[in-house]
C-alpha cells in the first residue's frame, strides 16, 4: 500500500544510504535481529490484503494530533525548568541563597555537566526500554526536582538540584529524535521536529511572563521559591499525560485501529531506519565513532550551543546589567523567544518542502554573527542595539532542531541511531558548559570575552555546516558508484524486509 507519496527535490544532498550486498547474500535471516514491527507487518498484511486503503492525509492528521502537543509540552517545560534560574537570579535567587564569584556560573555549568554524563546511561536504557515511558518518567523526575529547587538555602543545596536536573532531562532530545522517526516519514519529520521544538521559544516568553507575575506575589515566601514549585507542578502533570497517552510504539497505539497502525509502518518503511529493537548491536555502536558525518556533527553542535549557553543562561542577566529593573528585564527577555519561533517554524517549513538543510543553517548562523557583532562592540550604553543583538542570536536556536532531523533521517538501525542521539546531545551539553563558563565575574558588568565568544562559535559553525555539505555530496557520488558496480547482482527475496532488519539500509535516497 502506498500511503503518501513524497516527492523529494534533487537538491537535498543529504546523505544517501549506503549500498549493501551482505543482507542480499544471506538467503535467511534471525528473527531477532529484525524491528519490532516486522512480525506486526506480517501479521496485518495478511489479515487486511483485501482492506480499502486508510485515507492518508486523516491518519496524518489523527497522529499530529496525538503525538506532537506531546512532544512539544514537554520540550516546552524542558527549556522552562533548565533556564528558569535565569529568570530566579534577577528575583533574588543570588542574594537569597548568599551566591558569591563564580557560584551562579558553577551551578549552571553543574546542569549540563550532569546533562552529559547521564547520556551514557540514557543511551543504555532506550536500548532497552518503552521510550515513550522513559520520557514520561524523566519528566516527573525533573518536575519534582524543579520544585525541590525551593527549598535550597545555599549554594550546596543549588548545586545539588542542578546536578539532578541535567541527569533528568538527559533524556529530552534523544527520545523525541526516537519518537519522530517512528512515526513519520523523512519529509514528515522536519516541519514536526520543529512544531515540538518550537517549545524552546515559547519557554522563552512564558518564562519572562512567569517571572514577571511571580515577581508581584507579596508573602514570606520569596517570589522565586514559589516560581519553582508552580512550575514544577506543571511538569509534573505533563509527565504524568505522556505515561498516560503517548504510545511507546506504533503497533501499541489504542486510539489507531489495527490497519491504521499497518498503513502508519508502511508509510515509514521507506525510511530505512526502523522502529524499535531491543537487540544490542555493537558494530552499530562501532559506526558512531567512525562515521565522519557524527564528528562533523558533534562539532557543530558544541559550536552552536556555546552561543546558546551564553544566552539562554545570562541573557537576563546582561540585559539587567543595562540597567533595567527585574520586572522589565523579565519582560524584555520574551521577544528572544519570538526570535527562536520564527526562525525553527520557518526552518522547517523551507527545509521540509525545498531547500537543503546545511545552507539553510549556515544561513541562520548569519544573524547569529551580527547579533554577536552588536553585542560585543556596542557601548552598554546603547541599549537597543544590545538587546537586537541578544535577539538576534536566538535564530542559532533554530540549527539544532536541524541537526537532530539529520539524525533521524541519517542514521539506521536502533543501536546507532540511539548511540548517534546521544553524543550528539550530550555534545550540546559541552558547548552549554563552555558557554557559561565565559561570563566570569571579574568581567562584569560588560562580559566582553563571553560576547566576542558568540561572535567567534557563530561563525565556525556555519564554516562547518558548509563542509559538511561538501562531504555529502563526496559520500553520496561514492555511494551511487558502488551501486552501479552492484547494479547486477543477485538479490535475494528477502531483501523487501531490509527495512525491519535492524541494519545499514539499502535502499539508495536523496532526502535524509
Amino acid at each position: 500500500m502506498e500511503l503518501i507519496s513524497h516527492n523529494v527535490p534533487d537538491q537535498y544532498l543529504d546523505l544517501k544510504s549506503e549500498p549493501s550486498t551482505r543482507l542480499a547474500s544471506s538467503p535467511t535471516h534471525d528473527p531477532r535481529s529484525g524491528d519490532a514491527a516486522l512480525a506486526f507487518i506480517r501479521q496485518q498484511r495478511a489479515l487486511h490484503n483485501d482492506a480499502a486503503p486508510v485515507n492518508e492525509k486523516e491518519l496524518l492528521k489523527k497522529i499530529d494530533y496525538k503525538i506532537v502537543p506531546i512532544m512539544f509540552a514537554c520540550y516546552t517545560m524542558q527549556f522552562i525548568d533548565k533556564v528558569n534560574i535565569n529568570y530566579a537570579a534577577v528575583m533574588g535567587l543570588n542574594q537569597d541563597l548568599r551566591l558569591k564569584g563564580n557560584d551562579f556560573s558553577w551551578c549552571a555549568t553543574a546542569f549540563f555537566i550532569a546533562f552529559l554524563l547521564a547520556e551514557i546511561p540514557t543511551g543504555i536504557i532506550l536500548q532497552k526500554l518503552p521510550t515513550a515511558k522513559y520520557l514520561g518518567f524523566s519528566v516527573i523526575m525533573w518536575g519534582i526536582t524543579t520544585a525541590c529547587t525551593a527549598a535550597c538555602h545555599d549554594f550546596t543545596g543549588l548545586l545539588i538540584v542542578r546536578i539532578f536536573l541535567g541527569a533528568f532531562e538527559a533524556a529530552i532530545a534523544p527520545c523525541l529524535i526516537l519518537i519522530t522517526s517512528m512515526w513519520y516519514t523523512k519529509s514528515e519529520q522536519v516541519p514536526r521536529m520543529s512544531l515540538w521544538y518550537s517549545g524552546l521559544g515559547i519557554g522563552q516568553i512564558f518564562g519572562g511572563l512567569v517571572s514577571y507575575g511571580f515577581q508581584h506575589v507579596e508573602s514570606s515566601f520569596a517570589s522565586w521559591r514559589v516560581m519553582f514549585l508552580a512550575l514544577g507542578g506543571v511538569t509534573i502533570a505533563i509527565g504524568i499525560w505522556t505515561l498516560w497517552k503517548l504510545p511507546d510504539t506504533p503497533m501499541s497505539s489504542t486510539w489507531l485501529t489495527e490497519q491504521e497502525r499497518l498503513a502508519v509502518l508502511e508509510k515509514v518503511e521507506k525510511n530505512q531506519t526502523g522502529v524499535s529493537s531491543t537487540e544490542f548491536k555493537p558494530n552499530q555502536l562501532k559506526e558512531v565513532f567512525i562515521d565522519p558525518q557524527i564528528w562533523a556533527l558533534i562539532l557543530f553542535t558544541i559550536l552552536i550551543s556555546i552561543s546558546s549557553g551564553v544566552i539562554t543562561t545570562y541573557s537576563a542577566t546582561v540585559i539587567r546589567s543595562f540597567g533595567y529593573t527585574p520586572r522589565l528585564t523579565a519582560l524584555l527577555n520574551m521577544p528572544s523567544g519570538v526570535v527562536s519561533i520564527l526562525s525553527t517554524v520557518l526552518s522547517g517549513i523551507i527545509v521540509g518542502r525545498s531547500s537543503t538543510r546545511s545552507l539553510w543553517i549556515a544561513g541562520l548562523c548569519i544573524p547569529g554573527i551580527v547579533g554577536g557583532s552588536l553585542m560585543s562592540f556596542l557601548s552598554d550604553s546603547q541599549k537597543a542595539g544590545n538587546l537586537i543583538g541578544i535577539y538576534l542570536v536566538n535564530a542559532i536556536t533554530a540549527t539544532l532542531i536541524l541537526v537532530y532531523t539529520w539524525l533521524a533521517a541519517n542514521v539506521a538501525g536502533h543501536t546507532k541511531r540511539i548511540a548517534a542521539s546521544v553524543v550528539v546531545s550530550g555534545s550540546f551539553s559541552i558547548g552549554s558548559i563552555i558557554g557559561p563558563m565565559t561570563f566570569q565575574a571579574k568581567d562584569a558588568p560588560g562580559y566582553f570575552p563571553a560576547k566576542v565568544t558568540v561572535l567567534a562559535t557563530q561563525g565556525a559553525a556555519a564554516i562547518v555546516a558548509l563542509a559538511l555539505r561538501f562531504y555529502y555530496n563526496f559520500e553520496n557520488r561514492r555511494r551511487d558508484r558502488i551501486e552501479r558496480e552492484n547494479a547486477g547482482e543477485d538479490k535475494s527475496e528477502t531483501m523487501s524486509n531490509a527495512e525491519w532488519m535492524n541494519r545499514m539500509p539499502i535502499k539508495i535516497t536523496k532526502f535524509i
